[in-house]
């Protein structure tokens, strides 16, 4: 299964990063097998996200007009998705 979003938060890198590692815990969120995206730091940086069970890469890039997430897995939790990327 699939899950995306768009968002216009914005987060810390310290709590995105926090939030990869919940996703890879195989519980929280169901089983996740990838996610990847691109978020408007609070600090004004965009950050690229790329994450898979036990590897986690966050790194600035170019800004764009809105930040996007997307988890593939399954049995997703996409409540529980909808809420940490609110």
């Amino acid at each position: 299964t699939s899950w995306g979003r768009e968002t216009a938060r914005k987060f810390e890198r310290t709590e995105l990063e926090k939030m990869l590692e919940m996703l890879g815990d195989g519980e929280t969120f169901g089983m996740v097998l990838r996610a990847k995206g691109i978020l408007e730091g609070t600090d004004g940086a965009w950050y690229y996200f790329d994450m898979v069970p036990e590897e986690t890469e966050v790194r600035e890039g170019a800004p764009i007009y809105t930040g996007k997430v997307c988890v593939i897995g399954s049995g997703l939790k996409e409540d529980d998705l909808k809420e940490l990327f609110h």
